[in-house]
């Protein structure tokens, strides 16, 4: 069975990753371009199961540097199952605390107090949040995530 080669536009379609993310990920060794055919990058098919790998990861919350060590130096995958289990148990905690934060905040939407600040499951709201019992910390980049 001949092995499919892809240039860096076909990659792109298939794969819905952007020409620009592919070249970024590949400088920082996530995946690896082939050759070239002309000025674009030629790379494998396989690579479009490790896109598909780095886009479940990135979903999962995992780092890009944590989504680089889930390949060999081959790029085949090599998953390291302590880090699928804690990366696990970190989520958990993150739907409990968003959890009780959806719940709260549902409440004060339809809380019959005359104001937030006299409704008694507010006021618990803000003074966990005070106390620093809700933490945020931010999160690689641009965007944030609750912990």
């Amino acid at each position: 069975m001949a092995t499919t080669h892809l240039d860096i536009s076909q990659v792109a379609q298939q794969s819905g990753v952007p020409a620009s993310t592919l070249r970024f990920y590949e400088e920082k060794g996530l995946i690896a371009s082939i050759g070239r055919r002309g000025l674009r990058r030629l790379f494998d098919s396989g690579v479009l199961e490790q896109l598909a790998l780095i886009a479940v990861g990135r979903d999962a919350g995992f780092s890009l540097e944590e989504i680089g060590r889930m390949f060999a130096r081959d790029g085949k995958p090599s998953i390291d199952r302590k880090m699928l289990a804690s990366k696990a148990d970190e989520l958990d905690k993150t739907i409990r605390k968003l959890s009780a934060m959806r719940d709260g905040l549902r409440h004060a939407a339809a809380c019959p107090a005359p104001s937030h600040m006299e409704c008694p499951t507010f006021q618990r709201i803000l003074r966990a949040a005070a106390s620093g019992a809700v933490k945020r910390s931010p999160k690689p980049k641009a965007s944030r995530q609750l912990h």
